[in-house]
């Protein structure tokens, strides 16, 4: 019993280093591409449009990354910690050239926050949309979960 559940947590634990590895890989060949291309962007974003893209056309299913992806947002926060503890060495990033970073930062996010919004309802509209018209067609049945 014991060996099985060992044998279970394993094979979770390989699974999702082999996920982290898929995505590795994605990154890595968008910093080839940057490179080979000169082009005026960071790797990673070329590496996550190719991520993305690859999903989009089914060319890997989300099976292949969910765990490893999943591991790596549960421990997003630990990424940023050196960038925090960074700060430490620019003192005046505190001051009023500071502040009106902290300030720009703050805004930019609200907005994004505020946008996010509006495009998530109006996503959430056209869908609701297209269920009324399957249901009018006669085409199946709308239930509620």
């Amino acid at each position: 019993m014991l060996n099985e559940k060992i044998a279970i947590v394993l094979m979770r634990v390989v699974r999702i280093i082999v996920q982290i590895g898929i995505l590795n890989i994605f990154y890595y060949m968008g910093v080839g591409i940057v490179t080979f291309l000169h082009l005026p962007l960071p790797g990673s974003v070329i590496g996550l449009l190719l991520l993305a893209l690859s999903l989009n056309l089914k060319i890997i299913k989300v099976e292949y990354i969910q765990d490893g992806a999943g591991f790596l947002i549960g421990i997003l926060t630990l990424f940023f910690i050196p960038a925090t503890v960074g700060v430490i060495d620019y003192p005046e990033l505190l001051s009023k050239t500071g502040l009106l970073i902290i300030l720009a930062i703050i805004a930019s996010t609200l907005v994004s926050i505020y946008i996010t919004g509006l495009l998530s309802q109006l996503i959430e509209k056209k869908e609701a949309a297209k269920k009324e018209a399957i249901v009018e067609e006669g085409e199946g049945e709308l239930t509620v979960d």
